[in-house]
């Protein structure tokens, strides 16, 4: 007997996994600390997201769950559809590229081509393709003649720009930024936009930089005390003026949305 197949049905099958699936998540610290409070988030493919919240608000403990450095007291992330468990932690790390505040977290060998080269070659990329992932990352960012420069004779624009190479190197499903635009001189900060705005990596962008956030991520979700308050257009969160005092949140003076 023939049975006719479900549109509906077909249709689900053929949906991409989203980048990231965060259900139910709730941690608390060995002190007692709960820091999270049944967190849900899902990032679709190919989004900008930015998270914005107060400190203490729950941001960074959500970011170390995502690539397995903390593990859930309650509830699941998955990243691509794989769940982020101990079976699949070197995976999930190749998938969740983090691009940390400070450039020099990254950043430690003798070349900027040895650093972008190191994330992949850890993941057994190697030979023409190594040497492919590394021109690729560095012409990303407007890097490439700087290859064969020491990390430490570049500008602090410049080495941001580096530390975000050695994460796409490794082709990550989705890119996390901390704080992207801290310390950066203002056209530092437009050379970043350029090359955050060009890229097509889904983004996860945690900041205080309300205006950053603005122009690069259509979408915010704010944390406070570990809960998610609100997730919408970032122009229609930023307009929201008692939102934005209610969650410690502050404009630049004279910045209007």
């Amino acid at each position: 007997m023939s049975t006719v197949p479900d549109p509906a049905a077909t249709a689900v099958a053929a949906t991409p996994p989203s980048s990231l699936e965060v259900r139910g998540l709730a941690f608390a610290y060995p002190d007692g600390h709960q820091a999270l409070y049944g967190v849900d988030l899902t990032v679709r493919r190919g989004e900008r997201v930015a998270l914005l919240g107060p400190n203490g608000a729950g941001k960074t403990t959500l970011v170390l769950h995502l690539n397995g450095i903390l593990t859930p007291g309650r509830g699941s992330v998955a990243v691509g559809g794989l769940p982020v468990a101990r079976a699949h932690l070197r995976e999930i790390r190749r998938r969740v590229g983090i691009v940390f505040q400070d450039p020099d977290d990254q950043l430690f060998l003798p070349t900027v081509g040895e650093d972008v080269a190191f994330g992949p070659a850890n993941f057994g990329v190697s030979g023409a393709a190594l040497a492919a992932r590394v021109d690729a990352a560095l012409a990303a960012v407007g890097m490439g003649e700087h290859r064969d420069r020491s990390p430490l004779h570049l500008s602090g624009g410049q080495r941001r720009r580096v530390a975000l190479a050695t994460v796409l190197a490794c082709e990550p499903e989705i890119l996390v930024l901390d704080e992207p635009s801290t310390n950066l001189d203002p056209v530092a900060r437009r050379e970043l936009a350029e090359v955050l705005l060009g890229l097509d990596t889904t983004m996860l962008m945690v900041t205080h930089d309300l205006p950053y956030a603005l122009q690069l991520c259509p979408r915010s979700v704010v944390l406070d005390d570990g809960v998610v308050v609100a997730d919408g257009p970032t122009r229609e969160l930023l307009a929201d003026a008692d939102l934005l005092r209610r969650h410690r949140l502050e404009l630049p003076y004279g910045f209007s949305p």
